[in-house]
């Protein structure tokens, strides 16, 4: 909670865990206490869950709520810590919300509401409610349009950006590059923007992003950190380095549809008891496994360095 008056201080590689499940299909909390332990371990600098990669829309509130809470005990203070509380309903927003504003979040990540395809005004009208509804606490739009057929107007966050002072980011998952400069020309580098595309993490530091929230973190954590501070000590030829040796492990996500294939190499690792992902989604197929084998050949060696790059 203490990053929560002052967010700018929220930068670097905000790691988006997956939610573990039983092979049964119940949220594991064991496996989620040391998923964020090894996070913690290997130099992340952020923990964010219940995004795209945590498979919030199979979960109940009531699951969300309970796996903030493991999440909160075990960070602390460490780290920044910023759970995803959207919804594509509004009083589940403002209930996921208010439970992270109550049990210390630094920040909460609000997902635009997918399905229904909001205009950029009912888009305002929606940020501007959770904005009123929780002014003591730093609110993030998530920006995802290949998961929720909807994109954010670089104009459109201007205006939430200017009108309320806890509107204080955005995490743009976009592979429109200009989207991320036309955002920060309209706000001004004050706006907090973090990158949720894997490959773009790296080029948004040139434009003055504040990091990224990148899926890969949860199997090459120390890498993705380590990416970040190098590009901001200078050393820009060694950052460039670790982005394109993250290359297998990136692709190795997006085999089959994330977050299936980095469960399995976290069960394969047993950093989680089953690698058990929630209707529609399925683990990975025969064909897939076969892939995710040889991209993990390529790149595995970024996987297990826990502090060994620092």
């Amino acid at each position: 909670m203490k990053f929560r008056s002052d967010p700018s201080g929220i930068r670097g590689s905000i790691a988006p865990v997956v939610t573990p499940f039983t092979a049964d299909g119940a949220v594991d909390h064991d496996s989620l206490r040391g998923l964020i332990r090894f996070q913690l371990e290997s130099g992340s600098h952020g923990i964010s869950l219940g995004g795209s990669t945590g498979e919030p829309s199979a979960q109940s509130v009531a699951e969300r709520i309970a796996a903030m809470r493991t999440a909160v005990e075990e960070i602390g203070d460490r780290v920044p810590f910023l759970p995803g509380t959207g919804s594509h309903k509004l009083d589940e927003t403002l209930e996921l919300t208010a439970s992270a504003r109550e049990l210390g979040a630094d920040a909460a990540l609000v997902i635009t509401p997918y399905y229904a395809r909001p205009t950029q005004e009912a888009l305002y009208q929606w940020y501007a409610t959770v904005a009123r509804e929780f002014p003591d606490l730093p609110i993030v739009a998530y920006n995802v349009p290949s998961r929720t057929a909807v994109d954010i107007d670089p104009e459109t966050v201007k205006r939430l950006f200017t009108d309320f002072d806890n509107f204080v980011g955005v995490k743009e998952t976009t592979k429109d590059f200009e989207h991320f400069s036309r955002v920060l020309h309209a706000c001004g580098r004050s706006l907090l923007v973090w990158s949720g595309i894997e490959l773009l993490c790296l080029p948004l530091l040139a434009l003055g992003g504040a990091g990224f929230v990148s899926a890969v973190a949860n199997l090459a954590p120390t890498a993705v950190a380590r990416m970040y501070e190098l590009w901001e000590a200078g050393d820009f030829d060694a950052a460039r380095d670790l982005h394109y040796r993250l290359h297998p492990l990136v692709d190795l996500l997006f085999v089959e549809t994330n977050p299936a294939p980095a469960k399995w190499v976290l069960a394969q690792q047993s950093r989680i008891a089953s690698d058990f992902v929630r209707p529609p989604l399925v683990s990975p197929t025969d064909a897939g496994l076969a892939k995710i084998r040889a991209l993990l050949a390529e790149g595995g060696d970024l996987t297990a360095q826990i502090g060994t790059e620092k």
